[in-house]
């Protein structure tokens, strides 16, 4: 076999057998295929795709390019997964509110991908949080604290680590199928009894249309329930940042406010709601009301947050962060308002503006390995259907300069619309599986 072939076969249509998508897999762990034929290879599946029995080949490969877990806890080992949008800070409050009555959550996360913010580099917002732990140091948080997020180790799915970064990179990131096997090797590598999803659709989405989210969900489900995991989907909106922020400081600043001082507000619900049907699909609780009642007292009881302080300072970050996060969190150097042109309704936000404005900031990744500011990006960001007077504040900018703040400004401005009406999409618009 070698990767010409492979590749050859993808671009011209042709199904790729099970054996030569588990060599492509170890290739792409050894190093033996190059990032020039990785690239070839995601493209050619993202214009061709893959069929169902080929997408669970290639999840299966790259989950089997390096270890698989194998858990031995007293209670559930469970897991949640966004496929991203703006905002999105659920697996930060989540994890711990799981964690909080009595479940294990080995969340393995990733990085910053396209216009959408990484949960490791929410995390490592955090001074001295370091999520690249080996496995044994993984487990014991885990043991130990309840949850733990983390980077996947080296020798878990190895060929995913090569085949992510290169996707970044080269405008591979949409395609279900390598998104499926994406997600699905890391996870199941983690050795879950039970997964939920969180898929988002809208303009901060990868898959902006409802139809294409909804294939996503479907292939989601079917292939982690076709590898023994139980999973279910919820889709949710995502025609607007989930919480009033985008930027790995600021999003952790709101995580923390939900811990320490919880509201009724987008991001706590959907966190809810997503941890409601986990524990539902892992056999924890009977039904979801009961589920989200109990997971709402983790909040209220402040027991999440005593979970999150110990995960953080586990992972090098200092010790009672909850009581005194304001102070830690980095701050930008320019910080001012962004006002309203015009008066009227906000009727739109382009959620994929917004992230690049972010990402151009600093605050994301233009090529695979450059470092990040995490203190840059928008905060007190308006919501869909608000009425606002010319001059009022749409968001809050936080710039590492004067230049950067001009150029930030003009890209936030050019993804709100303001206009006589707005209708914004129910948060959990459908569930599957």
């Amino acid at each position: 076999m070698d990767a010409r072939r492979i590749i050859t076969k993808l671009r011209d249509r042709a199904e790729p057998t099970q054996a030569e998508l588990s060599w492509f897999a170890r290739g792409l762990a050894s190093g033996a295929v190059t990032d020039a034929q990785a690239g070839a290879f995601a493209m050619a599946a993202c214009l061709n795709g893959l069929s169902e029995d080929a997408r669970v080949a290639l999840t299966l490969a790259m989950r089997d390019s390096g270890d698989v877990l194998a858990w031995d806890l007293p209670g559930a080992v469970i897991d949640k997964h966004s496929t991203g949008g703006i905002g999105d800070c659920t697996s930060l409050l989540l994890a711990p509110m799981l964690a909080a009555v009595g479940t294990y959550v080995p969340m393995i996360s990733g990085r910053g991908l396209g216009h959408t913010g990484g949960t490791l580099d929410k995390l490592e917002a955090i001074p001295g949080v370091v999520t690249d732990v080996d496995e044994a140091r993984f487990r014991r948080i885990t043991k130990d604290v309840g949850c733990a997020i983390v980077s996947a180790a080296s020798d878990m799915a190895p060929a995913d680590k090569r085949l992510y970064a290169v996707r970044d990179v080269t405008g591979t990131v949409e395609s279900v199928d390598l998104i499926t096997a994406s997600i699905l090797s890391k996870k199941l590598a983690a050795g879950l009894g039970a997964l939920i999803l969180d898929v988002k659709t809208g303009s901060g989405a990868f898959m902006v249309a409802l139809e294409d989210s909804r294939a996503l969900a479907q292939s989601l489900v079917k292939t982690a329930n076709g590898a023994g995991c139980k999973t279910a989907a919820l889709i949710t909106a995502m025609d607007q940042p989930l919480a009033p922020a985008a930027g790995n400081a600021l999003e952790v600043a709101v995580v923390m406010d939900a811990l320490t001082a919880p509201k009724n507000a987008r991001l706590v619900e959907v966190t809810l709601a997503l941890g409601a049907e986990l524990l539902v699909l892992a056999g924890v609780e009977s039904d979801a009301e009961t589920a989200a009642g109990k997971l709402s007292k983790t909040l209220t009881s402040g027991k999440a947050a005593e979970i999150f302080d110990q995960m953080i300072a586990e992972l090098g970050g200092p010790k009672g962060f909850s009581e005194d996060w304001q102070r830690r969190l980095p701050e930008a150097n320019v910080i001012r308002d962004i006002a309203a042109p015009e008066a009227g309704v906000v009727t739109a936000l382009d959620g994929r503006g917004i992230g690049m404005g972010v990402v151009h900031m600093g605050g994301g990744r233009l090529k695979g390995g450059e470092r990040i500011d995490p203190s840059v990006g928008y905060s007190e960001i308006v919501a869909l259907g608000a009425e606002v007077a010319k001059g009022q504040p749409l968001a809050r900018l936080h710039a590492a300069s004067e230049r950067a703040a001009q150029a930030a400004e003009k890209a936030f401005l050019g993804a709100v619309t303001v206009g006589d009406a707005a209708s914004p999409s129910p948060l959990i618009v459908e569930k599957v599986g």
